[in-house]
């Protein structure tokens, strides 16, 4: 039984503003994709089209999750979080006034989570051991990079098939960002997650994806089949490589 996420044809934006125009892709089983491009391109409002926060105006977001397909489109945030995709948002979002175990608590909002919480937060500890060290400590008054390491387990708490992880490397110091991309692929492998990375920064975002995209004014500009598709494009070499 496979968990895939199928894009295809999406129009969406703000009002009268369109954002993403004709945007298609898709995030394989066990696969992590990364979705590239510079800010203000789109990368987010895609992000929140698959999270049901943003209704598109055209085409269709089809996961399928545990062998069961599910059209995203008209399900609530709450719904599709229920079938098993999770969000790591950009800027991480956290609960800044309550505790670190307090809002991985939160994050098991799913019924099928709910009665794994005390499991689910011995991983989160095992995985992030500096997050069991602050337990107690009010979210908002950690450091950038243990606030990401909070964002990313009150996501896992809901025991996601699919994970959607939206620009990790905002405010971060780069060996910051090098190790929280290294833990992503680290859970992908060890859950089975079907992960799907939005992220500027090209050269940590290539080190663990098997392909990706770029977007680039709300349009997918490139649809590489490997990593290596992606350095050898003349898109990415114009935006990320210095090229002309």
């Amino acid at each position: 039984m496979g968990n895939n996420l199928t894009i295809e044809g999406i129009d969406a934006g703000y009002g009268a503003v369109t954002v993403l125009s004709d945007v298609s892709l898709r995030a394989g089983d066990g696969e992590t994709v990364a979705l590239l491009g510079t800010n203000g391109n789109g990368k987010t409002t895609l992000m929140r089209c698959i999270t049901g926060q943003i209704v598109p105006t055209r085409g269709t977001i089809v996961a399928e999750i545990d062998g069961q397909r599910h059209s995203l489109i008209g399900m609530s945030t709450e719904e599709i979080v229920d079938i098993g995709i999770s969000l790591v948002p950009e800027g991480r979002r956290l609960f800044p006034k309550l505790t670190v175990e307090e809002n991985l608590t939160l994050g098991a909002y799913r019924k099928k989570a709910r009665p794994e919480i005390a499991k689910n937060i011995d991983f989160c500890f095992e995985t992030f051991p500096r997050l069991k060290e602050r337990r107690n400590q009010m979210a908002g008054s950690m450091s950038g990079g243990e606030q990401q390491m909070l964002a990313l387990g009150r996501a896992l708490m809901a025991g996601p098939r699919i994970l959607l992880v939206d620009e990790p490397s905002v405010g971060l110091a780069p060996i910051l960002v090098a190790r929280m991309i290294d833990k992503i692929a680290e859970l992908s492998t060890a859950l089975g997650l079907t992960v799907l990375m939005a992220e500027q920064n090209f050269e940590q975002a290539t080190r663990i994806a098997n392909r990706g995209y770029v977007l680039v004014h709300g349009q997918v500009a490139l649809a590489a089949d490997s990593v290596e598709d992606l350095r050898r494009s003349d898109v990415v070499r114009r935006l990320y490589l210095g090229g002309d």
